[in-house]
């Protein structure tokens, strides 16, 4: 099978279901992002991190595909089972933000992104897991998204901030905070 189709040459693409939309549509544009996430935490996962932020990281690889495929049906026409979300994905993600908060010290500035690479890497990550955020709430305004792919999205972006912090500790650099001029 090959991989280029050119069904898609003239500007519109399918959405899981069939219909054609063009390439520039919001729901286009918020799966779109969720597979930038999606390579943002694939490029933190080869930095020489614990193994156990790697197997989490690649958890929540599987569960942005997740949302990528739910993102990709045409809510009106699928007829596909698509792979749902559920309230433990999140709490597992909370599990997590709150293991790693008890070894942290207490957060008493604003955090500027940096500090070494892997960290940057988490930051960039996490603005673009805020941005695909801001566009799935743009999309559910029009059309059905389910609920729980935002509120994941929103811990998730709370999760790489912490995730940041943390690797920041194990590498043994110092926080680099924000100190507003007076």
């Amino acid at each position: 099978m090959k991989i280029y189709t050119k069904t898609g040459d003239k500007g519109q693409t399918s959405l899981i279901g069939g219909t054609r939309v063009p390439k520039y549509h919001l729901r286009i544009e918020t799966y779109g992002t969720v597979d930038e996430l999606n390579s943002y935490i694939g490029l933190v996962m080869c930095q020489d991190i614990e193994n156990h932020h790697r197997a989490f990281l690649k958890e929540i690889q599987d569960r942005l595909f997740t949302i990528g495929a739910s993102l990709a049906a045409d809510p009106e026409k699928s007829k596909m089972k698509i792979p749902d979300l559920h309230d433990a994905d999140i709490i597992l993600l909370e599990t997590e933000i709150d293991a790693m908060n008890e070894v942290l010290p207490a957060l008493k500035h604003f955090v500027l992104p940096g500090g070494n690479t892997v960290v940057s890497y988490c930051h960039l990550a996490r603005c673009v897991c805020r941005r695909v955020e801001r566009l799935t709430v743009e999309l559910a305004e029009n059309s059905f998204v389910d609920e729980r792919v935002t509120v994941y999205l929103n811990r998730l972006s709370d999760y790489l901030f912490v995730l940041a912090r943390k690797l920041n500790m194990d590498f043994g650099a110092e926080e680099n905070i924000w100190i507003p001029r007076i």
